[in-house]
């Protein structure tokens, strides 16, 4: 009966196990298409066909160039905090680390990795007095709110719009995904104690890496569903 299984079927059951298990664990790299066809004895076809299977299970995920990887946690974005995606995704266990790109004239640019793996392209801009009294190297530690609170600043509140987008050729190269692939992009507003803007931020997130999740309860949280304008 074994027999009548095609061998891609075999191999992919196999594979999937191992990630289950814990042989392969989220964001390891598999090995080369070329080891793992002669390892199993098969063609690479047959091979490409058990990995067609994993990807359709959501089990992997394949980026061009560079190899096929076990999907990683998912992460969540919470929109029920006013707090910043270091300190959402750190306390739920994930390793953040944090890729200063530039900071220069109040616009502080930085590429957030989940695991290792690029995650969020982040471009903030921030407003004076605070932009000259923050530092680019604190970023790699310290997440901007604690920044702008040590420098001065008195967090109130935040406006923040998030849609459904597809990656572009720029943001593509930076966080290593083909161009098209879905991303969210937040885009978010912070406010002083007098209303007066202290942060315009702009961050594309892969849409296969986290999710944005929502705790309701009536005095905590208000969202507003409005229609995108898809001219």
């Amino acid at each position: 009966m074994a027999d009548r299984v095609p061998a891609y079927r075999r191999i992919a059951t196999d594979l999937a196990e191992k990630i289950r298990e814990g042989v392969y664990r989220p964001g390891d790299a598999l090995p080369a298409q070329r080891e793992l066809s002669a390892s199993y004895g098969v063609t690479l076809m047959t091979l490409r066909q058990a990995l067609q299977e994993l990807r359709d299970q959501g089990l992997i995920v394949q980026q061009a160039g560079r190899g096929t990887y076990v999907t990683p946690a998912h992460a969540a974005y919470r929109v029920d905090t006013l707090r910043s995606f270091v300190e959402d995704l750190r306390e739920q266990g994930h390793d953040v680390t944090t890729e200063v790109l530039s900071f220069q004239g109040g616009i502080l640019e930085r590429l957030r990795l989940l695991g290792g793996v690029p995650a969020i392209h982040q471009r903030s801009k921030i407003a004076e007095p605070f932009a000259a009294k923050v530092h680019s190297g604190n970023f790699r530690n310290v997440s901007l709110y604690e920044a702008l609170t040590e420098a001065g600043a008195t967090i109130a509140r935040a406006s923040e719009r998030i849609i459904p987008g597809l990656l572009g050729d720029d943001h593509a190269r930076l966080l290593r995904r083909p161009a098209g692939s879905p991303v969210f992009v937040s885009e978010r507003t912070t406010y002083g104690i007098g209303d007066e803007i202290l942060v315009e931020d702009r961050a594309v997130i892969l849409g296969d890496l986290l999710e944005i999740r929502a705790e309701r309860a009536a005095t905590r949280l208000s969202l507003q569903w409005s229609s995108v304008d898809l001219r």
